[in-house]
């Protein structure tokens, strides 16, 4: 994909979003979680200009869409997203949740 293709085309290839989002579950052993924001916090000025993003808090929507579109991976245990310590289930939509989430690495 692109550098410079937009935002919601990047969710899912290996722009900065996914390739920012990857390391954090990565580094984050489970049960520890991390904020959707430290993942935003972590792009580049460069890599937000190319994203069309002024600043970081612009890069937030297209996070967490895609810990949505993780928590369905079946290979490598996806995503779980958690809200006031609680796993959202699958029935949870992007659109469903208001206020702060935290992510961790799935089980699977």
């Amino acid at each position: 994909m692109a550098a410079d293709a937009p935002l919601h085309q990047q969710q899912t290839g290996a722009g900065p979003l996914a390739r920012h989002l990857a390391d954090f579950l990565a580094k984050r052993q489970p049960p520890k979680t991390f904020c959707p924001s430290e993942v935003a916090r972590a792009l580049t000025a460069d890599e937000l200009r190319d994203l069309g993003c002024s600043e970081w808090r612009d890069a937030m929507p297209g996070i967490r869409q895609l810990a949505w579109e993780w928590r369905e991976r079946e290979q490598g245990g996806g995503v779980e997203i958690l809200q006031k310590g609680v796993v959202l289930g699958r029935e949870v939509g992007v659109e469903d949740v208001r206020g702060p989430v935290r992510l961790r690495r799935g089980g699977g």
